[in-house]
């Protein structure tokens, strides 16, 4: 959506605290010996309390009110009473809701306790990369650069990033134009960003994988080659300058 009025923009803010805020308390409480449910659950009430609905479950009635994706899982892993959370994992939250008809979109990867398997610099990558990409969008920008700049940098770094997946426009449903705000240079988009527009910027920064493939639950996404995948997501309101981040309350750059 395009933010044409402080009412409009004050209802993005609303909507994006209470997402950022619920992933915020997820990643403080997530702890080895918790299940992956018991941690939706916990997305589910902050939601509510909030006044928020979940948006993967009112709009695609997903088996969860958060997804929570561990280790291999790429994206869209289902909250389940027999996923334990373990030391050393690396565990991907992504939590989008409505609230008053506006709607936010934000995740974050994370290493839970100490970085045992190695993982730390995926995620510290995902999340510089992001910081890039965001510093460098604003309006007139083509969206292709931005995603030129997400896998260059990616590559710089030895990673490579999940074509398949991508950023979107957000804010009166979840996801809007501009639809693909891919994480590589897509030569045929020749979407430009526009001024006072809403977005969710995201990165997928891959250790092997290009492709995120649909398992046979239906939901759960795994890398065509495996390795892993560390991603990170804020909403934004692109400007003539600086974009304004909705989503900074969920901590994800402290």
């Amino acid at each position: 959506m395009s933010i044409s009025t402080e009412e409009e923009k004050a209802g993005i803010q609303a909507a994006s605290d209470a997402v950022a805020i619920t992933l915020k308390k997820m990643r403080e409480h997530a702890k080895p010996g918790i299940s992956t449910k018991e941690l939706d659950e916990l997305g589910r009430q902050i939601l509510e309390e909030m006044g928020a609905n979940s948006a993967p479950y009112l709009t695609y009635k997903f088996p969860g009110f958060t997804c929570i994706s561990v280790n291999e899982e790429v994206a869209h892993g289902i909250p389940s009473v027999n996923r334990i959370l373990q030391e050393g994992d690396l565990v991907n939250i992504d939590v989008s809701a409505e609230l008053n008809g506006f709607w936010a979109d934000n995740g974050g990867s994370f290493i839970l306790g100490e970085d045992i398997h190695g993982h730390g610099k995926l995620v510290e990558a995902s999340k510089e990369i992001l910081k890039k990409a965001i510093s460098n969008i604003k309006g007139g920008v083509r969206v292709s650069e931005i995603g030129k700049l997400i896998e260059t940098e990616a590559k710089k770094m030895g990673y490579t990033v999940i074509k398949n997946l991508t950023g979107h426009g957000v804010g009166r449903s979840l996801h809007e134009e501009p639809h693909e705000i891919a994480n590589y240079c897509d030569r045929f988009n020749t979407t430009r960003f526009k001024k006072n527009s809403v977005v969710a910027i995201e990165t997928f920064i891959s250790t092997k994988s290009t492709i995120a493939e649909t398992q046979a639950d239906g939901w759960t996404l795994l890398g065509n080659k495996g390795g892993f995948v560390a991603q990170h997501e804020h909403t934004i309101m692109v400007t003539g300058g600086e974009p304004f981040i909705f989503t900074d309350k969920n901590g994800i750059w402290d």
